[in-house]
């Protein structure tokens, strides 16, 4: 199978969104590379970058579940190689 390497970008701007989204990431867990979340309190937001290793289809599921949730804003970028 053919996979990419992508970084999805989520600003979460409601605290209560944290529930919808840590059942998605455990969903696709197997993807996942790695993951880092930042809690930026000043102003109000957390900031998660998720490395994941995926087919297209896969990764743009994801990040299509994670940005239908409200309150949450996601953004991907993909390498430009893909890897066998």
């Amino acid at each position: 199978m053919e996979t990419r390497i992508a970084l999805i970008g989520i600003i979460v701007e409601d605290i209560d969104a944290s529930a919808k989204i840590n059942p998605i990431l455990h969903e696709y867990g197997e993807y996942i590379v790695g993951r880092m979340g930042i809690p930026y309190r000043d102003k109000g937001v957390s900031i998660i970058s998720v490395v994941v290793d995926a087919s297209n289809d896969v990764i743009s599921s994801l990040s299509g579940k994670l940005g239908m949730i409200d309150g949450v804003s996601t953004k991907t970028v993909y390498s430009k190689c893909a890897n066998e």
